[in-house]
């Protein structure tokens, strides 16, 4: 048995009546104290357009964070590539890695990260925003990295300054291509859990060895709270739960109060639905949350878990990773 790595996954929540640079500076704090307590990587998401999250511009952050820690990998969870021309980022992240050598992680997505009009805002075309134009991107954007089918052009920092390249998906498409290509695959089981374990079986079973991974390794994501107690976890849960709920039905905001959850005059189906979002999912205390991590591990046979934590408060954002790493990550193994 070994010792499973634990990473993290942030998305700089802004709660109500703070701002974006409050959320930044939560997110730098976050990433030293995990860069302290052990953790593997330290991602930041791609999200636009939405009042709740100031992970807008991941490479950016990426070189804040990296200059603001020793050992950590910093990475992207992940840079949506419909957003972005193959070169641009391959010429960022060539950068990060020339900067910062063997510490930079490039997570790629293949959704916008955003609504339809915000998408081609980024874009400024359609063109590239279709999955079936994904893999070639990919490929592009590989090519710049490699040397290999870039034609004249040579990305600099790109070429010869290759930072971990992992795929990112919620579905079997991007498990299945991750596995053709032999890259690593990480899985958002945090918002689409009920796909978790037959994308993953789709991931190994295509799994082809390549110059990058000579095995498959799958990295789960989940939501995770950890705190003193069962019911302290559940009413710090309650602000994404309605944040999530309201952006969903077209109203987002800022990630509201607790208090402000707890007081929302939530329907039935709206229940329900906050119900379902939380199965399969890691809240409590130290102890239910080391079962739980512990009972996703056992379902997905997952090489890494990455945690992601959306609450209100930063402090309470620290202490779940803190309870974490003191008293859960000791406790999750899997075979060797």
């Amino acid at each position: 048995m070994i010792d499973v790595p634990l990473s993290v996954l942030d998305v700089a929540p802004v709660a109500a009546g703070s701002t974006a640079g409050a959320a930044l500076r939560h997110t730098t704090e976050l990433a030293r104290r995990a860069d302290e307590l052990g953790y593997r990587r330290f991602w930041v998401a791609e999200h636009h357009n939405m009042p709740a999250i100031a992970s807008s511009a991941p490479a950016v952050l990426i070189a804040h964070l990296a200059a603001h820690t020793s050992t950590i990998r910093l990475g992207s969870g992940g840079v949506m590539l419909p957003n972005h021309a193959p070169l641009v980022v391959a010429e960022q992240f060539g950068t990060l890695e020339a900067l910062h050598p063997g510490r930079i992680d490039l997570g790629i997505g293949r959704a916008p990260g955003t609504d339809r009009v915000t998408a081609l805002a980024l874009r400024r075309t359609m063109e590239g925003l279709s999955a079936e134009g994904f893999p070639r991107e990919l490929a592009d954007l590989m090519g710049y990295f490699t040397g290999e089918g870039a034609g004249p052009i040579v990305a600099t920092p790109g070429r010869g300054e290759q930072p971990e390249v992992w795929l990112l998906g919620s579905s079997g498409f991007s498990a299945q291509l991750a596995g053709l290509l032999g890259l690593p695959f990480s899985f958002a089981h945090h918002f689409s859990a009920e796909h978790t374990v037959p994308a993953l079986a789709l991931y190994r079973q295509n799994f082809r060895p390549s110059r990058w991974l000579s095995r498959p390794y799958a990295m789960v994501a989940v939501n995770t709270i950890c705190a003193e107690t069962d019911e302290r976890a559940q009413w710090l849960a309650g602000p994404a739960a309605l944040a999530f709920l309201k952006m969903r039905s077209g109203r987002a905001q800022p990630l509201p109060s607790p208090a402000e959850a707890a007081a929302y005059p939530y329907t039935e189906a709206e229940r329900e639905f906050v119900a379902q979002r939380r199965e399969g999912q890691a809240m409590g205390s130290p102890e239910t949350v080391g079962r739980q991590l512990a009972e996703l591990l056992a379902r997905t046979g997952a090489d890494e878990l990455m945690l992601t934590t959306m609450v209100y408060d930063g402090a309470d954002r620290v202490r779940s990773f803190e309870l974490v790493a003191e008293k859960v990550a000791g406790g999750l193994r899997r075979d060797g």
